[in-house]
């Protein structure tokens, strides 16, 4: 287990620097590598593909020019979800309407087990399962729908935390907040979660 996950890190070392010397094959591989789960990150935040796609290619275009620049600091995956979530956050800032679809929408009833797992997490202090979300089409479409209604920096911790399943301490490097405050602040967007869930099951 280490030594495969010591690979991987040279890897992306080699890859770094290669894209810091203009390899362009380099940097398609590192693009590869996040553009997926920069997208759904995005796309949970934003609740719009079109704009969720844009914001991920503006993302890797401030990664490429802005490679020169990264010094190691924070793991290269947190500094680049931290442009990430910064563009996402900026871009709903100006004013862009989330365009989601109402989940009392005809089409979109709930399923038995996105209505069991909201149950269960509604009723509990922990967190979604981030595999329950990403395994379920209706349940993810439910959350999305939700976190449309909260505000900004709350929907950023809960997509990071309960849907990305990152640490506190990568939430803080991406967020650039203290440790305490991504503690805080997830409790406060949990609760406010479940407060528009709850609403949802009346």
């Amino acid at each position: 287990m280490r030594s495969g996950t010591a690979n991987i890190n040279i890897d992306e070392t080699v890859l770094i620097e290669q894209c810091r010397r203009g390899d362009f094959t380099a940097m398609e591989r590192l693009i590869i590598r996040y553009q997926n789960r920069i997208y759904n990150v995005i796309l949970k935040m934003c609740a719009n593909p079109d704009d969720a796609e844009e914001l991920t290619q503006e993302t890797f275009v401030k990664i490429l020019e802005g490679i020169e620049n990264f010094n190691g600091r924070s793991s290269f995956y947190t500094w680049a979800f931290r442009i990430a979530v910064n563009l996402t956050i900026n871009h709903c800032k100006r004013g862009q309407k989330l365009v989601t679809r109402s989940i009392d929408a005809e089409d979109s009833e709930y399923n038995e087990q996105a209505k069991t797992q909201l149950k269960e997490f509604l009723q509990d202090d922990g967190s979604l399962e981030p595999s329950a979300v990403a395994q379920n089409r209706e349940l993810c479409r439910i959350i999305v729908d939700s976190l449309s209604k909260l505000d900004d920096t709350q929907r950023a911790v809960i997509v990071l935390r309960d849907i990305e399943d990152m640490s506190y301490a990568q939430i803080a490097d991406v967020l650039d907040i203290e440790l305490g405050t991504v503690k805080s602040r997830l409790s406060r967007a949990r609760s406010s979660l479940k407060e528009i869930l709850e609403a949802n099951f009346q």
